[in-house]
């Protein structure tokens, strides 16, 4: 059986190192690159990001990363986001009153999560849809959470040719957020899964298995 090879996309945000070693010892073949080939060749592309949404994504759209992504998906090729990496696949974040345009792959806003603490930090429980791919063996696992914004409403509108994104809840405090989406070769965490230990492992490898 052929070892999969992942292309961790280097656009100037995420913990790159952390998410290579991660992805590496869930069992991948893992290059950091920037060249819009490799990662489009790649098996997998895993899609970091730390930071500001507005920083994100111009930092993405410098390597024209947002077309990556979307040729990918048209390709029905994987890709994962992780952390800011899954917030700007949704259709804009709000910061400090600035509103960014995101990829607009889903349907939703990234705010500021209404919580007494902020940030979001520390170790939480997820409420995966039944069946999920990503959380198989894991529905009882906490994962590691680092963020203030999040996307905290979200309408899944089911029927029609293409099956709905199955989205995964984390409440916090009085408020929920979205903190996973499986949408075809489209996956998402909010959370960290190279934070996560043997949890984030586990899922890492569920999403290997797919590519």
């Amino acid at each position: 059986m052929s070892v999969p090879r992942v292309a961790v996309l280097d656009y100037g945000s995420g913990n790159l190192r952390s998410a290579v070693r991660a992805v590496e010892r869930a069992g991948a073949e893992v290059e950091l690159t920037a060249d819009p080939t490799v990662a489009y060749e790649a098996d997998g592309l895993l899609v970091p990001g730390v930071g500001a949404f507005e920083a994100c994504m111009a930092g993405l759209r410098a390597v024209d990363g947002e077309r990556l992504i979307e040729r990918r998906l048209i390709a029905n090729r994987p890709v994962m986001g992780i952390c800011v990496g899954m917030q700007i696949l949704f259709g804009e974040g709000i910061e400090h009153g600035v509103r960014t345009e995101g990829c607009g792959e889903w349907p939703g806003t990234v705010e500021r999560l209404q919580a007494a603490v902020v940030p979001h930090m520390g170790w939480n429980t997820v409420q995966p849809p039944e069946g999920s791919r990503m959380f198989a063996g894991l529905e009882e696992e906490r994962f590691y959470f680092v963020h203030s914004y999040g996307v905290r409403t979200w309408e899944v509108t089911p029927g029609g040719p293409v099956a709905p994104p199955q989205v995964t809840w984390t409440g916090y405090d009085t408020d929920r957020f979205v903190s996973a989406v499986e949408h075809g070769p489209l996956w998402a965490t909010q959370f960290h899964p190279e934070k996560s230990g043997d949890a984030g492992r586990r899922l890492l490898e569920n999403w290997l298995a797919t590519l």
